[in-house]
C-alpha cells in the first residue's frame, strides 16, 4: 500500500518532466531575460546594463503611451464585441444545421487558418483600397458614378480598416468555442420553453444564452487577448494614428534600439492579458457556484 503512491509519483514525474523542462527553457527563461532587460538601461548600442531600476515602467505610464495602450484596449473590445455579434448567429446556424452539413460548415470557418495571415491581410487590402472591389462594386451600381461624380470611399489606412481587419482575423476564434457550447446544449429545454408560451427571443435570451455562457466567455478571452497584442493587421491596414501597443513595442526593438523600454511595454501587455484570463476564471468559478 505504501509503494503505490510512490510508484504513482514516479510515473507522474516521468510524464510531467519533459513538458516542465520545455516550459522552463522556452517560456520561463525567456521571460526572466526580458524582465532583466526591462529592469535595465542602454549603455551603448549593444550594451544593456541590468540596474534593477523601474524607470522603464514609469516611462510607460507617460500620456503618449497610455493613449496608445487605451486605444489598443478599445480596438480589442470593439473587435471582441463585433466578433460576438457576428459569430453567435454563425455558431447557432452550424450547431442547429443538419448533421450532414456541420462538418462542411465548420471547414468553411477553419479554412482561413490554412492561409498565411500576411497573405490574407494583403487580400483584404485589395478589397478595401480606393481601387478595390468594394469601391468598384459601388461605382458599378451607383448611378451618379456613371456621370463621373464618384468619390471612392476611404476604407484603408484608418481606424475602421484596422477594426475590419481584426474582426476578419479573429472571427473564427469566436465561432469555434461558441459552436462547441451550443452543440452540447440540451435542445429539449428550448422546445419546452416554446411549448410553455415563450417567444423565440425570450427563449434565446433566457435559455440559449445562459447555457452557452461558458462558450461566450471562452470566445471573448480567446478573441480579446490576441487582438490586444495584434501587430500585423494595424501595421498594414492602419495609418499613423491607428497603431497599437504591439507596433510601439516592435519599434522599440527594431528601430529605436531601446530594448529595455520595449521589454517593459511587453511585460505590461502580458500583465493585461493575465488580468483578462484571471477575470475569466473568476467569472467561470462564480457561474459554477
Amino acid at each position: 500500500m505504501t509503494e503505490r503512491p510512490k510508484a504513482a509519483r514516479g510515473v507522474f514525474a516521468l510524464l510531467a518532466g519533459p513538458p516542465l523542462v520545455w516550459l522552463a527553457l522556452f517560456f520561463v527563461l525567456p521571460l526572466v531575460i526580458i524582465l532583466g532587460y526591462a529592469l535595465g538601461e542602454n549603455r551603448s548600442l549593444t550594451d544593456i546594463a541590468i540596474t534593477g531600476s523601474f524607470r522603464n515602467f514609469g516611462r510607460a505610464l507617460q500620456p503618449v503611451y497610455l493613449g496608445v495602450l487605451g486605444k489598443s484596449l478599445w480596438f480589442a473590445a470593439l473587435t471582441t464585441i463585433a466578433c460576438l455579434v457576428i459569430g453567435f448567429p454563425v455558431a447557432m446556424a452550424i450547431a442547429f444545421a443538419p448533421a450532414r452539413w456541420r462538418l462542411a460548415l465548420l471547414l468553411l470557418v477553419m479554412l482561413p487558418f490554412w492561409v498565411n495571415l500576411l497573405i490574407r491581410t494583403y487580400a483584404l487590402m485589395a478589397v478595401l483600397r480606393p481601387e478595390g472591389y468594394i469601391n468598384s462594386l459601388i461605382k458599378l451600381v451607383w448611378p451618379a458614378a456613371w456621370l463621373g461624380d464618384f468619390v471612392p470611399l476611404d476604407l484603408l489606412h484608418n481606424n475602421a480598416a484596422v477594426i475590419i481587419g481584426l474582426v476578419y482575423v479573429q472571427l473564427p476564434f469566436m465561432v469555434l468555442p461558441l459552436y462547441a457550447a451550443l452543440d452540447r446544449l440540451d435542445r429539449s429545454l428550448i422546445e419546452a420553453s416554446l411549448d410553455l408560451g415563450a417567444g423565440q427571443l425570450t427563449s434565446f435570451a433566457r435559455i440559449t444564452v445562459p447555457l452557452a455562457m461558458p462558450g461566450i466567455i471562452a470566445g471573448i478571452i480567446i478573441t480579446f487577448v490576441p487582438t490586444l497584442g495584434a501587430y500585423l493587421t494595424p501595421d498594414l491596414l492602419g495609418g499613423t494614428s491607428s497603431q497599437m501597443i504591439a507596433n510601439v513595442i516592435d519599434r522599440q526593438f527594431r528601430s529605436a534600439n531601446d530594448w529595455p523600454f520595449g521589454a517593459a511595454l511587453s511585460f505590461i501587455l502580458m500583465a493585461l492579458a493575465l488580468v483578462a484570463m484571471a477575470l475569466q476564471g473568476l467569472v467561470t468559478r462564480r457561474g459554477r457556484a
